[in-house]
C-alpha cells in the first residue's frame, strides 16, 4: 500500500496552501468588516471576488468536479486532501475556488442530467463563478431525509409544469446573486413504486409565486458561507416543460445520485476544519497559563490534544480510502464507507471542536475565535445530507444481510 499523494496532488497542495496562507486567512477578518458595511448581510464582500480571481489565476478553480469537459479531472482521491485544506476556512475558502455547497452538487447533477440547453444556460454560468444555485429538497412538515415524503406537487399543465410546496433551509437561496433553482416534487405522488414518483425541475429565481420567505439560522448564525439556508414556497409556479431534469419519475435516482460525492466532499472539509480546531487548541495551550502553569502542562489539555489527533488520522484513512472506492467501483461499490463516513466524521469533528472551545473559555463562544462557527457548521453535518440514524439503520442492515 502506499499512502503518498500523487505528482499531481501534491502540486495542487502546495499551491493551495500558499492560497491559503498569502490571501484566504488574512482575509477572513477583511470580509467579516465588508460584510458589517454592506446593504444587506447576503451581499457578497467584495474580498470574496478578488479571492475568486486570485484562485482562478493560480489554476485553483472548478476542482471538484472528475471530468476534464467541465473541471479539473481530478479523481475522488486527488480532491479529498485539497478539499480537505478548503475546510480550514470553510466561509472563505470553498467559494473562492468555486467548490462551494451546494453549487459543487448542482454542477454535477447538470453536468450528468442536464440537456445541452439547460446546462447552457446555467451549468456554464455557475462553472464560471458567475450565479449561485440552491436545491430545494427538504420540507418542513415532513422527514425529508425519506424522499418518498416529499409533498410539493410538480404537476403537468400544457406545455409548463407547476410547482407547488414549501421548503425550508434550502442552502444558498438567500445569496442575490442565487439565479437557479432545482426543486424536487412529486410528479406521480400515487405511482406504485414509491421510488419513481419523484421528479427534478429548474425554477429561475424570478419565476412567478416563487418566494424566498426568509433566512434559517443555524444554532443563531446566519450561514453565508452557503448563501444562507433560507424557507421558500412555491406558490402555483409555472415553468416550461423544457426545465424538466432528466425523465418524470428520475427524481429519486438523480437525487441519490447527486448525494454521493456530496457526502464525502462534507467530509472531506470536515477534516479540515478539525485540523484547525487542532492548531488552535495547540496555539492556546502554549501561550495560556492557569494556576501557575501553561495550558500544554495540564494532563487533561494534553489528553484532548493527543485523542484529537488520533480521532483525526483515523478519520482521513477512511475518508480516502472511500474516495478511492468511488474512483475505482463506483459509489454503489463504496455505498458502506460512504455511510460510514458520514456517520463517523461529523459526530468526531464536533467532539474535536467542542475540545478546542473549551480550552479556549469565554474565547471559544465567541465572535473573536471561529470556533463556534466550526462547531455549528460541523454539528449541523450530523443531519444534512441524511441524520446519523438514517445511515446507521441502512448500514447495519447491509452487515446484518449475510447472516440472514
Amino acid at each position: 500500500m502506499d499512502f503518498a499523494f500523487d505528482a499531481r496532488t501534491e502540486e495542487l497542495r502546495g499551491r493551495l496552501l500558499a492560497f491559503l496562507d498569502e490571501h484566504v486567512y488574512p482575509a477572513e477578518a477583511v470580509a467579516e468588516e465588508q460584510r458589517a458595511a454592506l446593504a444587506s448581510p447576503w451581499d457578497t464582500p467584495p474580498v470574496i471576488e478578488e479571492l475568486k480571481a486570485e484562485a482562478r489565476r493560480r489554476g485553483l478553480w472548478n476542482l471538484f468536479l472528475p471530468d476534464t469537459e467541465y473541471g479539473a479531472g481530478l479523481t475522488n482521491l486527488q480532491y479529498a486532501p485539497l478539499a480537505e485544506l478548503t475546510g480550514r476556512s470553510p466561509q472563505l475558502a470553498p467559494t473562492a475556488l468555486n467548490c462551494a455547497a451546494p453549487d459543487t452538487g448542482n454542477m454535477e447533477l447538470l453536468a450528468q442530467f442536464g440537456s445541452e440547453e439547460q446546462k447552457k444556460r446555467w451549468l456554464e454560468p455557475l462553472l464560471a463563478g458567475e450565479i449561485r444555485s440552491a436545491f430545494a429538497m427538504t420540507e418542513p412538515e415532513v422527514a425529508s431525509s425519506d424522499a418518498t415524503n416529499i409533498e410539493t406537487r410538480i404537476e403537468r399543465d400544457g406545455d409548463d409544469y407547476v410547482v407547488t410546496g414549501r421548503k425550508w433551509y434550502i442552502s444558498g437561496a438567500m445569496n442575490p446573486d442565487c439565479r437557479i433553482f432545482i426543486v424536487m416534487g412529486k410528479t406521480d405522488p400515487d405511482g406504485a413504486d414509491p421510488r419513481r414518483q419523484q421528479s427534478m425541475v429548474l425554477v429561475p429565481r424570478d419565476t412567478p409565486g416563487l418566494e424566498v420567505r426568509r433566512a434559517m439560522r443555524v444554532y443563531g448564525f446566519e450561514d453565508h458561507s452557503h448563501g444562507g439556508h433560507a424557507e421558500v414556497v412555491f406558490d402555483g409556479v409555472r415553468v416550461p416543460a423544457a426545465n424538466l431534469v432528466g425523465e418524470e419519475g428520475g427524481g429519486f435516482a438523480i437525487a441519490q445520485a447527486r448525494l454521493g460525492p456530496g457526502r464525502i466532499h462534507h467530509c472531506m472539509r470536515l477534516i479540515g476544519m478539525a485540523e484547525r480546531a487542532i492548531e488552535l487548541m495547540c496555539r492556546r495551550a502554549v501561550a495560556r497559563t492557569a494556576f501557575g502553569k501553561p495550558l500544554a502542562q495540564q494532563g487533561v489539555v494534553q489528553q484532548w490534544i493527543a485523542d484529537s489527533r488520533v480521532a483525526v488520522e483515523q478519520l482521513r484513512l477512511l475518508v480516502l480510502k472511500t474516495a478511492w472506492l468511488m474512483d475505482t467501483v463506483g459509489n454503489r461499490g463504496a455505498h458502506t464507507e460512504i455511510q460510514a463516513i458520514k456517520i463517523a466524521t461529523p459526530r468526531t469533528v464536533v467532539d474535536i471542536i467542542d475540545k478546542a472551545v473549551q480550552l479556549h473559555g469565554a474565547a471559544g463562544v465567541s465572535q473573536d475565535s471561529p470556533l463556534a462557527e466550526l462547531w455549528a457548521a460541523a454539528r449541523t453535518l450530523r443531519l444534512a445530507d441524511g441524520p446519523d440514524e438514517v445511515h446507521q439503520r441502512s448500514l447495519a442492515r447491509r452487515e446484518l444481510k449475510t447472516y440472514r
